[in-house]
């Protein structure tokens, strides 16, 4: 029986019982259950021969065997295990003092905190309550103004679910159909941008007013240097490069001064002249990458194809035609010598004045931020270049987390059981909704609610601009009530099959939706991070000054979507670059 007018009452319901409380994922099922049963109602059946069960049974085992799902469980326990873990106190410390002379460096240092930890857990609760943790404080002991603080760790937060490895979409990938890798390519630099935009803000308000963020003071900005590179510092160079260079030819005068753990050896000196080096060779490495991508790879993917003038046995003779020239355009080796010119001026400028709080501050960098950004580009760039699937890649990273906290002695058993129950438990939560949003569409679709509100859109005559703001503003708005789970498996799924229509590839429409999502955790009253953040914030910090420290992010997320849709480039560039 098709009724539009039931299906558009179920969808009217599941807003309003989502909103007073009731579980989603079971809401969803009992509401696709019930309708279901009036839909394949017939007298001359009896009741539980109705199918509606079948259709129960059916969708349960589609969401199981969904493939993609498969990587959620992975990414998220990589998430837990990273939050459980404790790593991020000496990465916020070691960050913080390199941009001590920023302003506002406790709110920059925090907000890429918020960014690179959310790529690595793509948790946005974890992610709040521990930055919450950490760096509400020092701001506001600091004299930093309570709404600059609390927007800073909510709007950082939420970034985790932009920027892959994110959750979010894995689940727009299974309702869409879509791919998970050309969807992760397409919303690495929509995320940074985000990000940027974000900094800048920061950056442009505690300029422009200064009370907001007062200077730290020197105790605050001191690099603790150890007693024994001053006398190193006397016996050799102030430049800390050149006298560990001299120091590993000649030791003699080295391996007598007295350090806290006795005298200093040689092996010392190597790790400290690697530590110096780390700058140049991160740079080096990045510029060697990008040239044997571009350059020399695709020449030995043309070398291994078939011999030229070889031909298939009995095909006729193809004229191959004008040789066509191979490699990057000039463009490419123009732009990437400025860059390297550009990069070597930067590290001789930097190594000129290689000092001793210089080379500390790289050593804290790279015992705190390198392990943690090294696993954090492996788990990306063996998905995004095709080297194993994002299940694979998952996993990966989860064995990562776990060694990494490992390495740092900071996992116990007890906070592995909870990684492992909150992984199952939030895994859980994903499948059931899928069970529920499955059941709930395919009643919806029966009931001829799906086909009514493509009816009423296609009658609107509305251009493709006005399609895709008409559908942004609406999920906006539904942002305000509901999480994005809710969002993007019950409302995305009815939007999905209007696209073509409109000729709007659903790549850079599904970024967009992520982008806005966004304003689903800073919008009131559900705003889930702001009551992350009260959780652990000072009792003095009210629930009001938090929302209004998040409301200045909430029209960033508006000029980056409008800034998207006018520039696709930012999107799109990166999949077809890499798979097409």
């Amino acid at each position: 029986m098709s009724d539009p007018f039931l299906g558009l009452t179920m969808l009217v319901l599941i807003v309003v019982v989502i909103v007073m409380g009731f579980p989603t994922a079971f809401t969803l099922m009992g509401l696709g259950m019930l309708f279901g049963f009036y839909a394949f109602y017939n007298p001359a059946e009896h009741w539980i021969d109705n199918r509606v069960f079948d259709l129960m049974v059916q969708r349960t085992y589609g969401a199981m065997t969904n493939d993609v799902l498969v990587s959620i469980p992975l990414f998220v326990l990589m998430g837990y295990v990273m939050e459980r873990g404790a790593l991020v106190d000496k990465m916020f410390y070691s960050i913080q003092l390199s941009f001590r002379r920023v302003p506002a460096s406790l709110a920059v240092a925090t907000l890429i905190i918020c960014t690179f930890w959310g790529i690595a857990s793509g948790l946005v609760g974890a992610v709040v309550v521990l930055m919450g943790v950490i760096a509400m404080s020092p701001m506001l002991r600091a004299g930093y103004d309570v709404k600059l603080a609390s927007g800073v760790i909510t709007a950082g937060g939420t970034l985790g679910i932009l920027i892959p490895p994110s959750v979010m979409i894995i689940v727009y990938a299974a309702v869409a159909g879509q791919s998970v890798v050309k969807l992760y390519a397409a919303t690495m630099f929509p995320g940074f941008f985000l990000a940027l935009l974000y900094l800048v803000y920061v950056l442009a308000w505690a300029m422009i007013n200064p009370k907001i963020a007062p200077a730290l003071p020197e105790d605050q900005t001191r690099v603790p240097v150890a007693s024994w590179m001053r006398r190193f510092q006397a016996l050799y160079s102030a430049n800390m490069l050149v006298g560990l260079l001299r120091a590993l030819v000649s030791p003699s005068k080295a391996m007598a001064i007295e350090t806290d753990d006795g005298r200093l050896t040689y092996w010392k000196l190597v790790k400290n002249a690697c530590a110096a080096l780390v700058p140049l060779s991160l740079a080096a490495f990045t510029l060697a990458l990008v040239w044997w991508y571009v350059v020399i790879h695709p020449q030995a993917s043309t070398q291994t194809q078939a011999p030229e003038g070889l031909e298939e046995l009995g095909a006729p003779p193809v004229d191959a035609g004008p040789a066509v020239a191979n490699g990057p355009s000039t463009s490419f080796y123009l732009t990437f010598g400025i860059i390297a010119v550009i990069v070597a001026a930067v590290l001789v400028r930097y190594y000129r004045n290689m000092s001793a709080e210089r080379l500390q501050l790289v050593k804290l960098l790279a015992s705190s931020v390198m392990p943690l950004a090294i696993l954090t580009i492996v788990v990306l760039a063996v998905i995004l270049f095709g080297i194993t699937t994002a299940t694979e890649s998952a996993a990966v990273g989860a064995a990562g987390a776990f060694l990494l906290a490992f390495q740092a002695r900071t996992l116990n058993w007890k906070r592995t059981k909870e990684a492992v129950f909150l992984t199952a438990k939030t895994t859980a939560m994903v499948c059931w909704l899928f069970v529920g949003s499955a059941l709930f569409s395919a009643v919806f679709a029966i009931l001829g609610g799906q086909a009514l509100i493509e009816q009423w859109v296609l009658a609107l005559d509305m251009t493709p601009v006005q399609f895709m703001i008409l559908s942004q503003a609406i999920i906006f708005i539904l942002g305000w009530p509901l999480e994005w789970t809710e969002i993007i498996i019950i409302f995305v799924p009815i939007f999905l099959p209007m696209l073509r229509h409109f000729d709007i590839d659903p790549i850079l429409w599904g970024v967009l939706v992520f982008v806005n999502l966004q304003a689903a955790f800073l919008s009131p009253p559900v705003a889930m991070s702001a009551y992350y953040l009260k959780g652990v914030a000072p009792p003095h910090v009210t629930l009001n000054q938090i929302f209004a420290g998040m409301m200045p992010y909430m029209l960033i997320v508006i000029l980056c979507m409008v800034i998207m849709y006018f520039w696709p480039g930012l999107t799109l560039w990166l999949p077809r670059y890499l798979y097409e």
